[in-house]
């Protein structure tokens, strides 16, 4: 199994460089929902860091990601219900007792 590595970028948030540190998995995700919302990297990580209530940029970030996937696949269960059966047997992770 290939190790995550972080890695520590530098970016420019509401006029001011900062560094942000994350594995390369989320720089992609994050530079493919930038591109899906046609805004630049720079204002995706900003509109984060504005939003935030608490916490360092890196994990408001890496949050915003797993959220934005989240609700992804939370609208694709909404849009097509009968792909994944709502039986407890055929769900991973459920019990059936």
């Amino acid at each position: 199994m290939k190790k995550s590595l972080v890695v520590k970028r530098s970016i420019v948030v509401g006029g001011h460089k900062t560094s942000v540190s994350l594995e390369d998995e989320f720089w992609a995700a994050l530079k493919k929902i930038a591109l899906r919302h046609r805004i630049t990297l720079s204002d995706l990580v900003g509109s984060i860091d504005s939003q935030r209530q608490h916490g360092n940029l890196s994990s408001a970030v890496r949050l915003f990601v797993l959220n934005h996937y989240r609700q992804r696949v939370e609208a694709d269960e909404t849009a097509h219900p009968a792909v994944w059966p709502a039986t407890n047997e055929t769900q991973p992770g459920k019990s059936t007792d």
